[in-house]
């Protein structure tokens, strides 16, 4: 009596895990919504996101490299108002951050041309296994300044 009642305790916990594992189907679409919705809005044209702008490289209308975006100012209505720009320095040390207006920068798609990359971004690799990532961020932005004018600009302070 003993070995049969300890026999089915132990079936009992070596089954009930594995019984326990077993999921219900996952539904592949809701009923009344179309599956593409969702798609579509996480593609919508002109609309990029604010953490892939941090860190863009910023060029002057001759393919200079001015800078990088370090951040991005929002006023209380979540309106973007400026990109702080860090300008100059080597590695880090002795960068500037001045503030530019977002209607003075031009967001472009496509990597610059300069005489030693001719193929992709110095900023971002071209990667066509990623290429649909692409809509998500420009490649870099243009400011019609020289790196001289934005040194001569005031700091900006945080």
């Amino acid at each position: 009596m003993r070995s049969i009642l300890l026999s089915s305790v132990v079936a009992s916990v070596l089954i009930f895990p594995a019984a326990a594992q077993s999921n219900p189907p996952v539904p592949t679409s809701r009923p009344n919504q179309p599956a593409a919705t969702t798609t579509a809005q996480a593609t919508q044209a002109g609309v990029w996101r604010a953490s892939k702008l941090k860190g863009l490289n910023v060029y002057n209308q001759q393919n200079e490299k001015l800078g990088e975006i370090n951040e991005l100012l929002v006023d209380k209505s979540g309106k973007v108002q400026g990109a702080i720009v860090g300008v100059g320095g080597f590695l880090g040390m002795g960068e500037q951050d001045i503030k530019v207006e977002m209607s003075k920068l031009r967001f472009v798609d496509e990597p610059p041309r300069t005489a030693s990359n001719t193929t992709g971004s110095p900023n971002r690799p071209v990667d066509r296994a990623a290429s649909t990532d692409r809509r998500w961020y420009p490649d870099h932005a243009v400011l019609n300044a020289t790196k001289e004018q934005l040194k001569a600009m005031p700091q900006f302070k945080y």
